[in-house]
C-alpha cells in the first residue's frame, strides 16, 4: 500500500476503526476523516461508518451528548462547545439537541465566573467587562453572561 493507492481491505479498514474506538468516541465524521488519513478507499470507508453506526459502537448521538457534559464540566459555554462540535462534523440538530441537555448554561456561567474571580459580584463596570470578557472567551452567550455580571446595556449609572 502506497501513498498514491488507497487501501481497499475492509477487515483492516474495520480493525483500524475499532482500534481507535476502543481508545475513546469519536463522531462520525472524525472517524471517517482518521481512517481517510491512512489511506483507505473512500467507499470502504463510507460502508463501515455505515456499519459500525447500524451496530451501534458509532453514535453522534452519544458522542454530542458525551462531549458536550464533559467540556461543560471543564467550564466551556455553549457557544464554544458548539463551534467544536460543528468542527468535528456533526449535524446541527444533533448539536442543538446535545446543548438543550446539558446543564443550567447560566448557573454554569456563574459557577465558572465565581471560581476565578471570587463569591463577590463585580462592583464597577471595569470588573463587569473583565469577567465578561473571560466568559466570552469560555463561550458563553450574552444573556449569560449579563446575567452573571448584572450588566445591562440598558443601564447607566445613574438608573
Amino acid at each position: 500500500m502506497t501513498a498514491e493507492e488507497p487501501c481497499a481491505d475492509a477487515e483492516k479498514a474495520r480493525t483500524t476503526a475499532l482500534s481507535c474506538l476502543a481508545r475513546r468516541d469519536f463522531s462520525s465524521g472524525e472517524l471517517a476523516e482518521r481512517l481517510r488519513a491512512k489511506a483507505f478507499d473512500e467507499a470502504v470507508v463510507a460502508e463501515l461508518i455505515a456499519a459500525l453506526t447500524r451496530e451501534g459502537s458509532l453514535n453522534d448521538e452519544r458522542y454530542a451528548q458525551n462531549y458536550v457534559a464533559y467540556h461543560a464540566g471543564r467550564g466551556q459555554g455553549p457557544l464554544r462547545i458548539a463551534a467544536d462540535l460543528r468542527r468535528r462534523g456533526l449535524a446541527p440538530q444533533l448539536i442543538d439537541a446535545a446543548l438543550s441537555g446539558g446543564p443550567d448554561w447560566r448557573v454554569l456561567a456563574l459557577k465558572v465566573s465565581r471560581a476565578k474571580f471570587g463569591p463577590q459580584p463585580p462592583g464597577s463596570w471595569t470588573l463587569k467587562a473583565r469577567q465578561a470578557r473571560f466568559l466570552l472567551y469560555r463561550g458563553f452567550a450574552a444573556d449569560q453572561i449579563r446575567a452573571v455580571t448584572g450588566a445591562d446595556p440598558e443601564m447607566t449609572e445613574e438608573t
